[in-house]
C-alpha cells in the first residue's frame, strides 16, 4: 500500500527528463505517476489519488497552467509545483494566481526539489490534521456523535435513543472517528487520552473499546476491529446492511 503523502503526479513533456526525475523521486520513496502532456495528465489525475502534483508549464495539447486551473476546479487543496524554463515575473505571478504552492525554474538542483516537496507535503499534512482536529460532530453509520456534549444518538427507525458517554469514552470515540476506516495506533490513543503507554493503560483502553462496541452494536455495519500489534480500526460499511 502506498503511504500517505507519497503519491505524486508528474506531468512533463520531455520523456527522458521525466523518466530521470521519476526514478530520482522513487529512490526517495515517492510513488510517481508520469504523463507527457496536459491531456494525459488530467486523465491520470481523475483516475487516481495524489498528494502532490508537479507540472511542466510548456506542454503540448494542454499547458501546465490550464491543467492546474482545471484541477483547481475539482480540488482546491492538492499542492501544485510548476516546473518551467521561463523565469519571467509574469509567468511566476500567473502560476501563483492559479494556486501554485511553488515554482521552480529549470535547470534546478534535484535535492532542492526534494526538500521543497518535503516541506510542502509537511505543511499540507499539518493543515489536514488541523482541520480534522476542529471537527466536533460525526456521523457513524446510523449514529450521530456530538463530542462536546458527549452524546451518541442512534438514528435508526428501530429503537432510536441516546447514550451519554463518559469523558474517556467520548475522547476515544472521537479518535476512532478521526481515523474512521483507518488504523488508530494504540500508542497514540494511550498517550493522548491516558497520558502514557504501559500495560495498565492498555488494559484500561481494552475495557473502553468493549464499551464502545456495546454502544454501537445496533448498527450491524459498524465494527471495531483489533489489529494485532498495531491498534484498532473503526470499520463503517456503506450501502445495505448485510
Amino acid at each position: 500500500m502506498t503511504a500517505l503523502n507519497n503519491r505524486i503526479l508528474l506531468v512533463e513533456d520531455d520523456q527522458n527528463f521525466g523518466d530521470v526525475l521519476r526514478s530520482y523521486l522513487e529512490m526517495h520513496d515517492y510513488n510517481v505517476t508520469l504523463a507527457t502532456d496536459g491531456v494525459a495528465g488530467l486523465e491520470r489525475y481523475q483516475a487516481g489519488e495524489f498528494d502532490l502534483c508537479i507540472f511542466d508549464v510548456m506542454m503540448p495539447k494542454k499547458d501546465g497552467f490550464t491543467l492546474a486551473k482545471e484541477i483547481r476546479e475539482q480540488d482546491k487543496l492538492v499542492p501544485i509545483i510548476f516546473l518551467t524554463a521561463k523565469t519571467m515575473k509574469e509567468d511566476v505571478l500567473e502560476g501563483f494566481k492559479i494556486g501554485a504552492d511553488d515554482y521552480i525554474s529549470k535547470p534546478f538542483n534535484s535535492e532542492e526539489l526534494l526538500y521543497r516537496i518535503q516541506a510542502i507535503l509537511k505543511r499540507s499534512s499539518t493543515k489536514d490534521q488541523d482541520s480534522k482536529e476542529d471537527l466536533k460532530e460525526f456521523e457513524i453509520g446510523k449514529y450521530h456523535f456530538n463530542f462536546p456534549l458527549r452524546i451518541l444518538s442512534y438514528l435508526g427507525e428501530d429503537d432510536p435513543g441516546k447514550d451519554k458517554l463518559s469523558p474517556k469514552e467520548a475522547q476515544l470515540l472521537r479518535m476512532f472517528c478521526l481515523y474512521m476506516n483507518d488504523i488508530l495506533p494504540r500508542s497514540e490513543a494511550l498517550t493522548k487520552i491516558w497520558g502514557e503507554d504501559n500495560y495498565f493503560t492498555a488494559r484500561s483502553m481494552d475495557v473502553f473499546v468493549t464499551k464502545l462496541r456495546k454502544y454501537l452494536k445496533k448498527d450491524s455495519n459498524i465494527e471495531i476491529v483489533n489489529i494485532h500489534g498495531n491498534g484498532f480500526q473503526l470499520l463503517v460499511k456503506t450501502g445495505e446492511e448485510v
